[in-house]
């Protein structure tokens, strides 16, 4: 369900960026509270949406290492940023981290371990690759209920295919938001000083049907679309 590959990146990053990304960036970069020296890990760093908001604020003698499951996303990131000797990006699976204990002294996930297959394994190799008294900040999603403008695009297509609803977004970027389990399980990671926090941004688009395309072409929810025999997204854009 995560392939973010074809023309996704880009439609997801012109699109999505502006109407639910950008306002928690700048929130997650702020409470990172970077440190001279600090070598940070950014996991899921997608279009590079935060990675660009990081590398602008490094403190002296601090690096920064983006990753990403897909390529064609950090291809995008790439471009965004452009030549930077304290920013590298690789092609990364946050189950497997390919780094030694001890590497980062921060890690920071905007919205991606909904993602994560495997939460705890994801948890525990974050643990591992973090210095001792090192943080990893991460945000997620909560349900559909709380967020109204993914709701009204889910449930009318979901409705289209009421037999085998397509149903992307409901089960992974808005279904990992129970805060009891999150925490579970990042103690059960090794992680004792946890902190849980609700955050607020209000979210707009210019028109309604850049919101639809946002998420209809901008996510895997196409690829559910197109496996049910939808050629063109433009009545679900419109609906």
């Amino acid at each position: 369900q995560a392939a973010f590959v074809g023309t996704v990146p880009q439609t997801y990053d012109r699109y999505l960026g502006p109407l639910l990304f950008e306002s928690y960036a700048d929130d997650i970069v702020r409470r990172l509270k970077l440190r001279e020296n600090d070598r940070v890990l950014e996991l899921a760093a997608g279009t590079g949406i935060v990675t660009k908001r990081l590398a602008a604020a490094l403190p002296p003698g601090a690096t920064l290492t983006a990753t990403d499951l897909k390529e064609p996303m950090l291809a995008v990131a790439r471009a965004a940023i452009g030549s930077n000797p304290r920013v590298t990006f690789k092609e990364v699976d946050a189950c497997r981290i390919p780094f030694g204990d001890a590497s980062f002294t921060a890690i920071v996930a905007q919205f991606g371990v909904m993602f994560f297959p495997d939460k705890l394994q994801a948890m525990r190799e974050a643990r591992r690759v973090l210095d001792p008294g090192g943080r990893y900040l991460f945000n997620v999603w909560d349900s559909l209920e709380h967020n109204p403008i993914p709701r009204i695009i889910h449930e009318p297509v979901a409705a289209m295919f009421p037999a085998n609803p397509p149903n992307f977004l409901k089960a992974t970027p808005y279904g990992y938001f129970d805060r009891a389990e999150i925490e579970r399980v990042v103690r059960a990671a090794g992680f004792t000083n946890v902190t849980v926090e609700a955050v607020d941004f209000p979210s707009s688009a210019p028109t309604a049907e850049d919101a639809a395309r946002a998420f209809i072409e901008g996510t895997p929810l196409i690829a559910g679309l197109q496996e049910r025999g939808a050629t063109d997204p433009t009545p679900y854009r419109t609906a």
